[in-house]
């Protein structure tokens, strides 16, 4: 789906920043995209020594290469590189020269979304979407080992499994330290990586998990913020606008693969799945990391919650003004409570729904649209 847009930035910017997760294929998606280029491309990885070296004298070298479309893999790796970019860019503005590949978001690697303000575009490649997904992939296939590829399409759940055991391993005994260039404790981030699995979909407390570690709750915040950047979690943030009430402030948390969530929790079939306590904040997680990853430029997702007990697990906001509500359930045959309904009244929006696993779309008396999630990504969240 990100192909075709990318290919249009090409066009009028000079760089495009592909980021995302390690292994989610951004690698492929950029020499695809170099593929259909009019002019030369040249591949470098920065986590490659040799291609690290032609980057000695880094200001001769991408201009010697004007001409080509250079893909830059990993560049969060050498920091000190943007500047050099932002220079060879301002000399010959031309577009389509660089395509830059990150697993690390720039706000967290120093001086980099200083160096080409104006001078790029990013976009995030996320794992594959439920919409991505072939024919011969169910849905419960998906939501039970995520959208890596390699996990996707292993040959047995089995086999997807020790992918993600040995991917979660690498992010936490090496990755995240050297993406962030910081120096992290293993041993503290796989504690903190399966405490998150246990309070997946719950409002964040710091403090909570800081005593079960150990540790302070700014330390854990540091790591958090670590773990989001590198879009392994996502916090997602209480709506707090045009309204009077009393709200819950802290922000919900949820890990963004389901894959990686099931191997934090040690399931590993749709059997075990189905009987652990975890299936409910997993089926919530993994739809609102589907709409997330679908979600209209110029809209916002939150989640409501007030002290008195109305909420919402998704709020869909265009700037501070709530379009849709959409309260998530694994039951196919659902019930809104009256905090549910209170949300809605609280938030005065007309487009409001209930995403289940499987069932023909309806309408409720109060005009609520029941439906799956695939009807509500594909029909109704394009249209809000």
């Amino acid at each position: 789906m990100l192909q075709p847009e990318i290919a249009i930035l090409m066009r009028h910017s000079p760089a495009v920043a592909i980021l995302g997760a390690r292994q989610v294929g951004k690698t492929t998606l950029a020499k695809q995209l170099g593929a259909i280029q009019k002019k030369e491309c040249l591949y470098l990885d920065l986590e490659n020594p040799l291609d690290v070296r032609k980057l000695a004298d880094p200001y001769t070298f991408l201009t010697d290469n004007k001409n080509k479309c250079v893909i830059i893999d990993e560049v969060q790796t050498i920091p000190s590189l943007f500047s050099v970019l932002r220079s060879v860019i301002d000399a010959d503005r031309k577009s389509g020269r660089f395509i830059l590949l990150g697993s690390a978001s720039p706000e967290l690697v120093k001086g980099v979304s200083e160096s080409l303000t104006g001078r790029i575009s990013y976009r995030e490649l996320s794992p594959v979407n439920l919409l991505e997904l072939p024919e011969k992939i169910s849905r419960n296939r998906h939501w039970l080992r995520g959208g890596f590829p390699m996990s996707l399409l292993a040959r047995t759940d089995k086999i997807a499994f020790e992918w993600i055991a040995s991917f979660a391993r690498s992010y936490v005994e090496r990755d995240l330290s050297a993406l962030f260039g910081v120096s992290l404790t293993s041993n503290i981030l796989s504690r903190l990586l399966s405490m998150l699995a246990h309070v997946n979909g719950s409002v964040w407390n710091a403090e909570m998990i800081g005593r079960s570690l150990g540790i302070s709750a700014p330390t854990v915040n540091r790591y958090v913020d670590f773990l989001e950047g590198a879009f392994l979690i996502h916090r997602l943030q209480p709506f707090h606008f045009n309204t009077r009430k009393r709200l819950v402030k802290a922000p919900k948390i949820y890990i963004r693969d389901s894959g990686l969530l099931h191997y934090l929790s040690h399931v590993q079939n749709m059997l075990s799945l189905k009987g652990h306590p975890v299936v409910g904040s997993s089926w919530e997680g993994y739809v609102v990391e589907q709409v997330k990853q679908l979600l209209p430029a110029n809209f916002s997702l939150y989640y409501y919650r007030t002290q008195a007990g109305a909420e919402c697990d998704m709020v869909l906001a265009k700037g501070s003004q709530p379009v849709a509500c959409i309260e998530v359930k694994l039951n196919n045959a659902p019930s809104l409570s009256k905090g549910n309904l209170q949300s809605i009244t609280d938030l005065g929006t007309k487009k409001n729904f209930v995403v289940v696993p499987d069932i023909d779309e309806y309408k409720t008396k109060d005009g609520i649209i029941i439906c799956n999630v695939r009807t509500f990504l594909s029909k109704y969240l394009p249209k809000l």
